[in-house]
């Protein structure tokens, strides 16, 4: 029992924190940009070919696609029985086969992402600037601040939100072009092969060979503004002389704020199975000097910290725990009235609980609120094994046997009995271990956690409770009882009195009883029709998510104004502290009349009321902005 004991306190310390379990969901979302193209021309050219690879894989069983401006996302859903990892082989291929049907000047490759809720961000970080632009702030945020927390441990990926690509927009002027007779087609040629960095050539000697690597790569608006297009009656003509060229983002159709303040969003997600808690520990403790290391115009915020919730509820549930486990002793000791049998119980029950961390260890499952719960339920169950098997020893004790003969006899009688109960209890939860789609894997930790608490509780009871009830009860001499004592015991058979009396009354009164059963029963299934379900129950952590919804026809910098007039009526809200929104297409948003909005609140002692006035309060504020609606999730 040593050894458990010891195992359950080891495993508990390097036994990860989260929120919910690490469920590997089927789904993968495939995301391709493609600046500057209509829906119809993504549609046609991204979509189309990589729905025709993705539609050859084995075990998809659905695959769904929205083609937005700029922007195609593809999401889809596999068997629950393919693994991720292979899942993933899969999507990679078909890719890679359809490299060759897709555009030649797509900026970036197509690029998956599992789509897993418990991936959520768990920190994210907003950069502005009022002296930088945002192209250098997302430089910076990417390549200094992203990299640096990127290479602490736990976190598994740095993403950029609003990220404004620094690029070089030409301009074209079509009088000017059709004057030198050239076409649009000549001039993204002529760019396309100016721009080429590559081996300019070699020297190839008797002794040596040398590849020549300068770099006339075209990187500032001087440069493409000098770039010789076509010669026009022996004189060179200039991209200036046609074009008017500009420093701007690659993809001018995304935008981040903070608050109502233009800013670059960096989403931490912790790698699967590290300690949330210690991840973001981390992250706070580094930030400081990863600030300082920043240029004096940026300013960095943490916006939104989701160990607050998880920190608070798996404190709640912690300490629901220990304060079931010190009523249940408590009680013991108030019927049983002796502190050895009280030892022996309190002994045993936490001994079960701890030794099950060594358990989730070994099945490498997390500590969230599931298993936390799993094992507050398991205390009942727990408990119910140490007393039925000490009842059972003291009887003998009692009736005039030695605690050794008593402790073997009582442990005899009882032994099936304990066992019996135990696989009753398992059988219980039986639907949960099997059941399937993503539920059950869900609830998978939940069953496991409690069918291993349970187990281990029939063991404790069969063994270490015999042993210690051998050695340590004694017959019990009433007349020793302590004032305490006698009260209780008083109090104790005036409530057997009573319950006597009641079923004598109800025993005489066996029509009215089934009546009232047959109400009791139908109120039941009344109550099951009418009350809201759902897969969790609504938790107030203090973060609000909400989805933006304008018209299909908007253009995006009128979706950017409706955004911003959106911020600005929530934010006056008495109970928001702050918030971050996003407009534009990424994996997250799918088309560009939509986006994305995270509110924070303010603490609870802080709030006016509930949250769910504080929430229609919020869509009655959204309600008075002209052009957009806002649905909160």
């Amino acid at each position: 029992m040593a050894a458990i004991l010891l195992a359950g306190i080891v495993a508990f310390k390097f036994l990860p924190l989260s929120a919910l379990p690490q469920v590997d969901y089927p789904t993968i979302q495939v995301t391709t940009g493609y600046p500057g193209a209509s829906p119809e021309v993504m549609a046609t050219t991204v979509t189309a070919p990589l729905e025709v690879q993705f539609g050859q894989m084995a075990q998809l069983n659905r695959m769904s696609s929205v083609s937005s401006g700029g922007a195609s996302v593809i999401t889809l859903q596999f068997d629950l029985t393919l693994p991720l990892d292979v899942a993933e082989q899969e999507v990679q291929a078909a890719i890679n086969a359809s490299s060759s049907l897709l555009p030649t000047d797509l900026p970036a490759p197509p690029i998956y992402a599992k789509v897993n809720p418990a991936d959520a961000p768990v920190m994210t970080l907003a950069l502005s600037s009022k002296s930088l632009p945002l192209t250098a702030v997302e430089a910076l945020g990417n390549q200094q601040l992203g990299q640096k927390i990127s290479q602490l441990s736990g976190v598994g990926l740095v993403s950029v939100s609003g990220g404004q690509k620094p690029a070089v927009r030409v301009q074209v002027n079509a009088r000017q072009l059709a004057s030198y007779g050239l076409s649009l087609s000549q001039i993204s040629s002529a760019i396309a092969a100016a721009n080429a960095n590559g081996a300019k050539g070699n020297f190839d000697g008797p002794t040596r060979a040398y590849s020549i690597d300068a770099n006339d790569q075209l990187l500032t608006t001087a440069d493409y503004a000098n770039q010789i297009i076509a010669y026009r009656n022996g004189a060179p003509v200039r991209l200036a002389d046609i074009a008017n060229i500009v420093s701007g983002s690659e993809n001018n159709q995304l935008g981040a704020w903070y608050n109502t303040t233009p800013a670059v969003l960096l989403n931490v997600q912790r790698q699967p199975g590290a300690n949330v808690i210690s991840t973001v520990d981390q992250i706070k403790a580094a930030l400081p000097d990863l600030i300082a290391a920043l240029p004096a115009g940026v300013d960095v915020k943490v916006v939104t910290d989701r160990t607050t919730g998880i920190r608070a509820s798996v404190r709640d549930v912690e300490f629901e725990l220990l304060l079931s486990v010190a009523l249940v002793v408590a009680v013991i000791f108030l019927f049983l009235r002796s502190l050895p049998a009280t030892f022996i119980v309190s002994v045993a029950v936490p001994l079960s609980l701890v030794g099950t961390f060594g358990a989730m260890y070994l099945l490498h499952f997390s500590l969230n609120n599931l298993t936390l719960m799993a094992m507050t339920i398991a205390t009942g169950f727990v408990v119910d094994d140490a007393i039925v098997m000490i009842e059972n020893i003291s009887r003998y004790i009692e009736a005039g046997e030695t605690p050794i003969a008593a402790a073997i006899k009582g442990a005899e009688q009882i032994g099936f009995t304990i066992i019996s109960l135990t696989v009753s209890l398992i059988a219980v939860l039986i639907p949960l271990l099997f059941m399937g789609d993503v539920v059950g894997r869900l609830f998978r930790e939940f069953a496991i956690t409690l069918t291993a608490t349970i187990l281990l509780s029939a063991v404790v009871s069969l063994t270490l409770v015999p042993t210690l009830s051998a050695r340590w009860l004694k017959p019990h001499d009433m007349t020793k009882d302590t004032a305490l004592g006698r009260r209780s015991k008083a109090v104790i058979d005036d409530v057997i009195a009573r319950y006597d009396r009641a079923l004598i009354w109800v025993l005489d009164r066996q029509g009215l009883t089934m009546i009232v059963a047959g109400l009791t029963l139908a109120v039941t299934v009344l109550l099951f029709l009418i009350i809201p379900k759902g897969l969790f129950p609504t938790q107030d952590t203090g973060l609000v998510q909400a989805v933006t919804q304008a018209g299909q026809s908007i253009s995006y910098h009128g979706m950017a104004g409706a955004q911003q007039q959106i911020a600005a009526a929530v934010l006056n809200d008495p109970d928001v502290e702050s918030l971050t929104s996003f407009i534009g297409v990424d994996g997250a948003n799918t088309t560009l009349n939509s986006g994305r909005m995270l509110i924070n609140l303010k603490p609870l002692a802080e709030r006016t009321g509930r949250l769910s006035a504080t929430l229609e309060r919020l869509r009655r504020r959204a309600d008075t902005v002209a052009g957009a609606q806002l649905f909160l999730l």
